[in-house]
């Protein structure tokens, strides 16, 4: 058999995070201030729409709010929640409360990652930002939470629910935006230390060190690493997980500043296994992948065909997630007139990652030679090329992504005008190697980069080979006019986001079809022009009313080019795009009033969201395939309210309350001959109720509060053919914080107690399935789920020194 020993240097470059995350590891008891906390100026957005938000403490409804001041439905969850949170949490369940947010996790620690909708939008159209840089997958628009930052770290998360923000770097936000802020270094020179134990032999270790304010005082610094791991709810396997973030920032005076961060992240998990509802009734709330690799290999015989037949579902350590990521960026500001101030913020991102389904069988005759699939490579070693032999490979993503935004804000007179432009280049290698499975069914590497399987002319056998170029940019204007002495505020802005899609296919394994074995080429450029007005009059201290109107854009993601799309034929031997690839657009209009005082914070907020060209997004996770369908007009309108004080007598809560209605205005054709009669029907994903309540009681030292969210009853199909029931899950959570011991300040032990009552439900994967019964000549589709995690509990230790 012939392999390749090529290896990538980005691993060594990691090893610095497993060495830092052994130091973490070094028994520390650990610690967090949660009053201290706090009193911090945090940055809550890069938006144009909300300056800088100064948390003092106010901890209005038990932090997951603050007073908004954007013309627009936004919502913010702040340092004060976050922290009580379990440390080894993701974005989507800091979210969970918030209005209109439909999220759920492939378990109770968050190290395995989740899905999310937004009004009915999926995660792969809001736009995701942290610290100002996109992170939504450069070709397919997906978003991975579990990759980006520590909880530790992290200061704010904000979504605004419908309203794309005018100077946002996406291409791919129809459904609003969602923004992670992590905190800045420390003024005081510090080390943090926080040890988390739980069910399931999980625990997080977590250490960072601030240097404080050094030499001329305006100058700081921090680094911080941690190392997580956890068994599997169900099934075997674990999530390991070493992360490094660093952080720095030159405050040169009051209107000048410079903040940077490289975030890095290194992991590998083992998948949780989505099932059918099929799959459920008949093998149980816990069927996941098989724990053993039977039969597996069977004996070599030269001059015999050997047919391998992998274990069924396939085998645990070969359906495995590992991923590597870095976020860096920097963040400039500089006042160049009295009235005039320059941003800028340039960035790199770079991902590498494997996902889906490992095991495959592998015919031997099945390679590449000359373009036709008539090559042959004897992977069994047993001297003929007869056999069909279990390997491992799946999907494997290379994506190097620089890009920079900058920004010219300047006050003159009553105006308030910011300009600027974005601009980034993703390269997204998409590639499908194989390497072999030992007899106790380990993969030579589990990365798919050591040992891989060449072809008869020595280059890799790839079950895909894509190479896809994305540049992106838009130019933004927006004024802001203040009138009425201050009290009527409208904003006026326009975005333009282009974005060229330059694909290859190179001849790959993938398939048997023309368009698998034939290296073609295309390029297709999307943009659109998408205004947005705002405005907000001020009733007086305490009551405003708004409303916003805008256009937002998402365009094709890469795959609709790639064989597996159908989209692509050959006319006159040249690829073609012959599918209805069009920029998916709505319009989102909210109107809404906010209530802020001394004691109450309260929003509702009504909208309504037309879409013209909806894209829908169907996976099948075993086959690893994707197909792209324009389902046409989509409308969603309803309501939102949320509310919460700032404590009374150590009494706080907070409460959400979202309604959407959807209705899909158009059928689906499928073929010449068959339709799906989908009009009328309700778009899938798309809850109609969710609440959500978190009650607390706190004093100086101890704080204990309850989590409560309601999800109702939606549709797994667009044909409204399967229904997912509705269901409720409640939290605890407790922390208490002891006197000042030794060297140790504000030694604090907190309690996160989730599903306590061990509520069984699922959630849709974050396909879009069409249909799962036979209709109009259409076959069905299977719709699959991740499964609510049983009750989880953890303890977290942890100290400054």
């Amino acid at each position: 058999m012939k392999q390749s020993n090529k290896s990538s240097a980005f691993p060594s470059r990691l090893s610095v995070v497993a060495i830092a995350c052994q130091l973490a590891m070094l028994g520390m008891s650990s610690a967090y201030a949660q009053t201290e906390e706090v009193k911090q100026t945090a940055e809550t957005t890069e938006s144009a729409d909300a300056k800088r938000v100064t948390i003092t403490g106010r901890k209005v409804g038990t932090g997951l709010m603050v007073d908004e001041d954007a013309p627009k439905a936004r919502s913010t969850v702040t340092r004060e929640e976050l922290i009580k949170q379990r440390p080894t949490g993701n974005a989507y369940q800091a979210l969970d409360l918030l209005p209109a947010v439909n999220s759920y996790n492939y378990d109770g620690t968050g190290l395995f990652g989740g899905g999310l909708t937004l009004r009915g939008f999926n995660s792969d159209q809001i736009g995701f930002t942290v610290n100002g840089v996109p992170v939504n997958d450069s070709g397919s628009f997906s978003v991975f939470p579990q990759e980006f930052v520590d909880q530790e770290n992290t200061c704010t998360n904000f979504v605004t629910q419908g309203s794309t923000d005018v100077d946002s770097p996406h291409v791919g936000a129809t459904g609003g935006n969602i923004g992670i802020t992590t905190c800045e270094p420390e003024k005081e020179r510090r080390i943090r230390a926080m040890q988390t134990f739980g069910s399931l032999k999980m625990y997080k270790s977590f250490l960072r060190y601030d240097t404080g304010l050094i030499g001329d005082s305006k100058t700081r610094f921090f680094i911080s690493a941690s190392h997580a791991r956890s068994d599997k709810w169900k099934g075997e396997g674990q999530a390991q997980r070493n992360h490094v973030d660093l952080g720095g920032r030159i405050d040169f005076d009051r209107f000048n500043y410079i903040n940077g961060n490289i975030l890095v992240n290194s992991a590998v998990n083992n998948n949780i296994n989505s099932i059918s509802l099929a799959q459920m009734n008949q093998f149980g709330y816990n069927y996941d992948f098989s724990s053993s690799f039977t039969p597996g290999h069977v004996t070599p015989v030269k001059g015999t065909a050997q047919v391998e037949v992998g274990p069924s579902p396939q085998y645990y350590k070969l359906a495995a997630n590992p991923f590597q990521n870095v976020i860096a960026s920097v963040t400039g500001q500089f006042r160049l007139a009295e009235n005039t101030d320059l941003k800028v913020l340039p960035y790199f991102w770079y991902g590498y990652g494997t996902g889906g389904v490992q095991q495959k069988v592998v015919a031997e005759n099945g390679f590449l030679n000359a373009g036709k699939l008539t090559g042959t490579v004897d992977l069994n070693g047993d001297g003929d090329t007869l056999d069909r032999i279990i390997m491992a490979g799946s999907s494997v993503t290379r994506t190097q992504r620089p890009g920079i935004t900058a920004s010219i804000s300047h006050t003159m007179n009553n105006h308030t005008l910011l300009g600027g432009f974005w601009f980034e280049q993703a390269t997204h290698r998409q590639t499908g190697p194989i390497v072999p499975v030992d007899a106790s069914g380990n993969s030579t590497d589990v990365w798919l980069r050591d040992g891989i399987i060449l072809r008869p002319d020595g280059t890799p056998y790839e079950s895909r080979d894509w190479k896809t170029i994305s540049t992106a940019w838009q130019f933004f204007l927006q004024d802001t006019i203040s009138l009425m002495d201050n009290k009527l505020s409208i904003n006026i802005g326009v975005r333009s986001p282009h974005v060229k899609r330059d694909f290859t296919n190179y001849a790959n394994e993938g398939g048997t079809l023309a368009t698998y074995t034939t290296t073609y080429n295309v390029q297709q450029t999307y943009s659109d022009l998408l205004p947005q007005l705002g405005i907000k009059y001020q009733i007086d201290n305490t009551n405003q009313l708004y409303a916003s109107l805008a256009k937002n854009m998402k365009a094709p993601p890469n795959f609709a080019f790639a064989p597996t799309s159908n989209n692509v034929q050959f006319v006159n031997g040249v690829a073609t795009i012959t599918g209805n690839l069009k920029e998916e657009t709505a319009w989102n209009l909210d109107v809404g009033y906010r209530h802020q005082s001394d004691k109450l914070t309260a929003q509702v907020d009504i909208f309504n969201v037309d879409f013209k060209n909806r894209q829908g997004n169907a996976y099948d996770p075993i086959a690893d395939k994707s197909i792209y369908t324009n389902v046409g007009a989509v409308s969603m309108r309803g309501m939102e309210i949320e509310m919460g004080n700032k404590p009374i007598n150590g009494l706080s809560f907070y409460g959400s309350v979202s309604y959407t209605q959807s209705k899909v205005k158009d059928n689906i054709v499928f073929s010449k001959t068959a339709f799906l009669p989908t009009s009328g029907n309700e778009f899938s994903l798309t809850p109609n109720w969710k609440y959500g309540l978190s009650a607390q009681y706190e004093t100086g030292a101890f704080y204990g509060r309850f989590k409560f969210k309601h999800t109702s009853a939606q549709y797994a199909s667009l044909m409204n053919d399967e229904l997912v029931p509705s269901y409720h899950v409640l939290d605890f959570d407790a922390g208490y914080q002891f006197p000042n011991w030794g060297m140790m300040k504000k030694p604090t032990v907190r309690l996160n107690v989730s599903n306590i009552l061990n509520e069984q439900y699922r959630n849709p994967s974050s396909a879009t399935i069409l249909n799962t019964k036979a209709v109009n000549g259409v076959n069905a589709s299977t719709a699959f789920y991740y499964l609510g995690a049983p009750r989880f509990t953890s303890v977290t230790l942890s100290a400054d020194f």
